[in-house]
């Protein structure tokens, strides 16, 4: 492939680079543990959107720009270069939006999309539940077909964002007879319901990113059904299709931590061998990572089914993050232990915090462990008793 970008694509990147530059605020924007935060940040996303860059890679239709896949990835590398803020609706506009394009009716699609792309309504995603976290097939949350709707009772966990959320995208199991992927539905459930209840998961650095939400008699009209009753499973999978190929996690991001790395390398570890090999890894892994995401977004921007490395590419970029975290945290010794509002100056605390959410990324978006066994079966072809051995 020609890595060179075309006029089109010179055009559009220096027209992105040109708005951020002059929009981008100045000053970090309140934490999103906030009402205050979730304000503001919704604030820009209005910007955003009235500027046309809300979701570059939705249909010109639904008042995206149509952007191929390669566009799509110049857009959030010039997004990370210029230090936007984190993007507040990044489940709503990354995951039931597409879907709703994909899947949705024309009344679902006139009734929620536009407030999702100015970020007016904020989503959740309520798969995981305990028991059935990778194991997506093992959801346990009941809905009761009734005329007047569907009654749901049960519990979803580790749910994002769910805090401030207004809507939630959901796995029921509406056939009390099936297992597995039968019998499933994909509802989308308002958050407002006063048989919703979000209890607030605290972590052990005091973050609540994520929510155990109860659902208790909560009735969900039909008409929110996406896709069939019972038809759950293969809508699901659309989803996650956009989850793993969201271009959030590029090589430009990992180039970026990687120089925030380094700047916070003590004086006397720059000498260090075994410092300096790790960044050389490192730095080859990021490159090798890009070339490899570059390979798959040419394919879907031609409309072609990407190859065996689209199924590498979360296992890829998790571990990656996580060992470049790890470094961090080893050249700070002593000071990566200080408790957050107490640092020295030797680093963010924004490491430590994005830390511990790199360890979660080993588990959300699909398990690695199941990511091995994809690449170890559907990949190269290995009969599934062979998974131990991978």
């Amino acid at each position: 492939m020609d890595l060179r970008l075309n006029p089109t694509q010179q055009a559009f990147r220096d027209q992105v680079r040109g708005w951020l530059e002059e929009n981008v605020p100045r000053e970090p924007l309140p934490s999103l543990d906030t009402r205050e935060g979730v304000e503001a940040h919704r604030a820009w996303e209005r910007r955003l959107y009235d500027a046309g860059f809300a979701a570059v890679h939705w249909p010109a239709a639904h008042g995206g720009r149509g952007m191929d896949p390669l566009a799509t990835a110049i857009f959030y590398e010039e997004y990370l270069r210029a230090d936007g803020p984190a993007r507040l609706n990044r489940l709503g506009l990354g995951l039931a939006g597409p879907t709703l394009i994909d899947l949705g009716t024309p009344d679902q699609q006139d009734r929620w999309l536009s407030k999702i792309l100015t970020s007016e309504e904020i989503w959740c995603q309520g798969f995981s539940e305990p028991g059935a976290g990778s194991d997506l097939a093992g959801i346990r949350t009941r809905g009761e077909v009734r005329d007047d709707g569907i009654l749901v009772n049960g519990q979803k966990i580790w749910t994002s964002h769910s805090r401030w959320a207004d809507w939630m995208f959901a796995l029921v199991r509406t056939d009390p007879q099936s297992s597995r992927h039968a019998g499933l539905t994909f509802l989308m459930i308002e958050m407002a319901d006063p048989g919703v209840d979000v209890r607030p998961i605290r972590q052990l650095n005091d973050a609540r990113d994520f929510a155990e939400v109860f659902l208790t008699d909560v009735l969900v009209p039909k008409n929110n059904v996406i896709g069939e009753i019972g038809g759950g499973w293969s809508v699901a999978m659309a989803t996650l299709v956009h989850e793993r190929g969201s271009g959030l996690n590029t090589a430009a991001h990992f180039h970026k931590m990687l120089a925030e790395l380094v700047s916070m390398i003590p004086e006397e570890s720059r000498g260090d061998t075994r410092v300096q090999e790790e960044i050389g890894w490192l730095y080859e892994h990021i490159e090798a990572y890009r070339y490899m995401t570059l390979r798959t977004l040419s394919e879907l921007a031609q409309k072609k089914p990407p190859g065996p490395q689209g199924s590498m590419g979360k296992l890829w970029w998790s571990e990656l993050q996580v060992r470049l975290y790890e470094l961090g945290l080893q050249v700070l010794g002593s000071r990566a232990e200080l408790l957050d509002g107490h640092d020295d100056g030797a680093g963010p605390p924004a490491w430590r915090q994005r830390y511990w959410l790199a360890r979660a990324a080993l588990i959300y978006a699909g398990s690695n462990e199941i990511q091995r066994n994809i690449i170890a079966e559907r990949v190269l072809g290995l009969p599934k008793g062979s998974r131990r051995a991978v």
